[in-house]
């Protein structure tokens, strides 16, 4: 499918910058796939719209401060000494994407052409140190990393890293955003970006969900490249996706399969959950497991377009996302792509505030 069906047109004033000062006052688009009815309601009306019946199942990822800003450093020896890191010489970007041991990740580098193996770039007043070791796939780098007088090498990048806001949120992160970029259900680090559906919640709408005796269980996806990476692919084909690591409880698993059994409705919250539950389902029928889905670790290199035959997911609550993106390929295979563009003009013409810190959509 060509991406350019994937597209349309938003004003820059309706990128939110800000997340709203209370998290439930979001505004929510319901989109009910039977009727084709819109109907343009709040986040708080949530626990009243659900039939009562549904498992809700949310992503519990929580987001990492990795985007770290350093320097290069020159090394020099001398007929074999040891290397000495001189003054730094130059700014660097850099954005963790995997972790692959306690010292060494794979990571975006900017600017990647003046970085290469061998080179070492400082942090902070030099406390932290990082060198790159290797070259990977579509610009990626692998680092190992060390700390002065020992510290750890997590706790360091936790003190002097940045929460990882998305390039459309166009101003620097600040103190807020390491609550506010997190979801209420973030409780597993390792995520670059946040999994936002669920940033609309609260421990009162929690609490209503509960008191309906709808049930809630939680999986967890590192968000990673795979969720954001742009398509630089003319159709969707031939874009091939980053992996994702992620885990689904023995508990959650079965808890899943007999909701489903029992005709009860999957209500997922965020394209990550939708992905890691399909990934899992694929792979049950893969092993012949005769399970709904497999529980465990395992990798989503999932990419759900317009076509793909959901084994688990029947309702979706997710924010609105970027033009020619896998999130809305994703969306247009739940809902139908002239749908969801059909309503994603109607949002734009209602005001709704889009992307990661902005409104979203009830999907059922």
């Amino acid at each position: 499918m060509p991406l350019s069906e994937f597209d349309y047109v938003l004003p820059t004033r309706q990128i939110a910058q800000h997340p709203l000062e209370n998290r439930d006052a979001s505004r929510m688009l319901v989109l009910d796939r039977a009727t084709g009815v819109d109907d343009d309601r709040f986040f708080a009306d949530l626990p009243g719209l659900l039939r009562g019946d549904e498992l809700i199942v949310v992503n519990n990822a929580r987001v990492i401060p990795a985007r770290l800003l350093g320097r290069r450093a020159k090394s020099t020896a001398r007929d074999g000494a040891k290397k000495e890191s001189s003054p730094a010489e130059g700014e660097v970007e850099i954005l963790l994407s995997r972790q692959l041991d306690d010292a060494t990740w794979e990571a975006l580098v900017r600017p990647g052409k003046k970085v290469h193996v061998g080179q070492r770039v400082q942090f902070g007043e030099g406390e932290l140190e990082a060198e790159i070791i290797a070259h990977g796939n579509q610009g990626q780098r692998t680092l190992r990393f060390s700390s002065r007088k020992g510290a750890a090498v997590n706790g360091e990048i936790n003190r002097l890293g940045h929460i990882p806001l998305p390039p459309y949120i166009d101003r620097a992160d600040d103190a807020s955003d390491r609550e506010r970029y997190q979801t209420i259900f973030a409780s597993q680090p390792g995520a670059i970006a946040a999994p936002t559906a669920g940033l609309h919640f609260t421990p009162e709408i929690l609490e209503k969900i509960r008191g309906r005796g709808i049930e809630i269980c939680k999986l967890t996806l590192h968000v990673g490249l795979g969720t954001f990476q742009p398509i630089r692919t003319e159709t969707l084909e031939a874009h091939v996706m980053h992996s994702e690591a992620y885990e689904i409880s023995t508990e959650t698993a079965e808890r899943i399969g007999r909701a489903k059994s029992a005709g009860r409705p999957i209500l997922a919250v965020g394209t990550t959950s939708v992905r890691a539950l399909e990934a899992a389902a694929i792979r049950a029928t893969e092993t012949d497991s005769g399970q709904l889905l497999v529980a465990g670790k395992a990798e989503a290199r999932l990419f759900i377009t317009p076509g793909f035959r959901f084994r688990v997911v029947d309702a979706l609550l997710t924010n609105f996302h970027l033009p020619r993106s896998t999130l809305l390929a994703l969306v247009c295979a739940l809902a139908g792509r002239e749908r969801i563009l059909a309503a994603y003009r109607h949002a734009v013409e209602a005001g709704y505030r889009f992307y990661s810190y902005g409104d979203c959509m009830l999907i059922r």
